[in-house]
Order: structure tokens, then C-alpha cells, then sequence
């Protein structure tokens, strides 16, 4: 079913060490509009959907969501991989670490856990492709946030990669709503 390249989506380039920054970035690693929210809300909702395009376009943005999800993760751990303790200290990622050490945990910049009340399902497809819309430009927005904190090449390199996914993402819904309305349309008259 699934061929699996040992590669990234796209290449995750770290030059510093930066807790903060990491914990920062943690807002898309298990934020309420972060990527693993993003890709488990978009697999949940393609069972309404009532064509077979959207019921596609929902699998590929959230297979590519988790793809992202790993991206993050990846940038996450190499800004804090080879942190000492004392460069910990006195940083946001400082209770992350008294709690998890320098393995990422889904939760969000505040230290939040992730949870399934981030995931927004209803059965009516227009809604969910309305949800989705409005998610991919709550994380367009966090990315554009998170690269103006970014002071590493690398990592900026890489949120701006992952904005612009959620720029395509969001028109790919829209194309779907779009689809997905034509189809009640034409119900109404058969």
C-alpha cells in the first residue's frame, strides 16, 4: 500500500541549538491547529465525504499533515539534541524537560499535552471543508509567527516551506468545497 522513502517531505536543516525556539515550534507539533491535530482531523472527516475527490483530497493533505508532523518533530530535535542542561535552563522548553527530556512530546508552545478536542468532525462535509479552510490558515498564520522568532537560517528555510503547504492545502479545500456543493446541488434535483 505505502512505499516508504527514508527521507523527509523536505529537508530539515538546524544550525544552532535553540531550546526556546523548539518549544516555540512545539505549537505545530501538538497545538490546537498544529499538524497532528490537522492530519487526524482531515483522515476522520473523509468518511462524510460524498465524492470520491474529496474523499481523496482529505486522505492526501492528511497523510502529507503527518508527513509535516515529522518535519516539525525532526526540527524540534535538533534544536535541543545537543543542548546541555545549564543552555536548558531558564528557557520555555525547561518544563518540557523536567517532564519528558529532550524527546519531543505532542503538546503545544504552553506545554499543553495534545488532545483529541482539538480534532473538529462533523458528518456534514461543508462544514468540515469550512473547518479545514479556516485550520489552514490558523497554521499558515503560526508559521508565519514562528519565522519571525526563528534567528537560524535552517529552521526559517524550513517554516517557510511548511507555510506554503498550508497555502495549497487551503486552496485544495476550497477547490473540494467547491465540488462537494456542486454534488448536494445536483441531488436536489433528481
Amino acid at each position: 500500500m505505502w512505499i516508504y522513502e527514508k527521507k523527509l517531505e523536505y529537508p530539515v536543516k538546524v544550525d544552532t541549538t535553540n531550546p526556546a525556539l523548539a518549544q516555540m515550534i512545539m505549537e505545530q507539533f501538538g497545538g490546537a491547529d498544529g499538524e497532528l491535530a490537522a492530519g487526524i482531523r482531515y483522515l476522520t472527516q473523509r468518511f462524510v465525504m460524498p465524492t470520491k475527490e474529496s474523499i481523496a483530497t482529505l486522505t492526501d493533505i492528511g497523510t502529507e499533515e503527518l508527513a509535516h508532523w515529522e518535519i516539525i518533530e525532526t526540527l524540534v530535535w535538533k534544536l535541543v539534541k545537543d543542548a546541555p542542561v545549564e543552555k536548558i535552563k531558564g528557557t520555555p522548553f525547561e518544563a518540557h524537560f523536567a517532564n519528558h527530556g529532550r524527546s519531543p512530546f505532542p503538546g503545544n508552545a504552553a506545554g499543553h499535552p495534545w488532545t483529541a478536542a482539538y480534532i473538529q468532525s462533523k458528518e456534514d462535509p461543508i462544514t468540515n471543508l469550512y473547518e479545514d479552510m479556516a485550520a489552514e490558515q490558523k497554521a499558515r498564520s503560526t508559521y508565519e509567527y514562528l519565522i519571525q522568532l526563528s534567528d537560524d537560517p535552517g529552521v526559517t528555510d524550513t517554516l517557510k516551506f511548511l507555510r506554503e503547504r498550508e497555502v495549497v492545502h487551503f486552496q485544495r479545500f476550497g477547490e473540494a468545497l467547491m465540488g462537494v456543493q456542486e454534488y448536494k446541488d445536483t441531488k436536489k434535483y433528481l
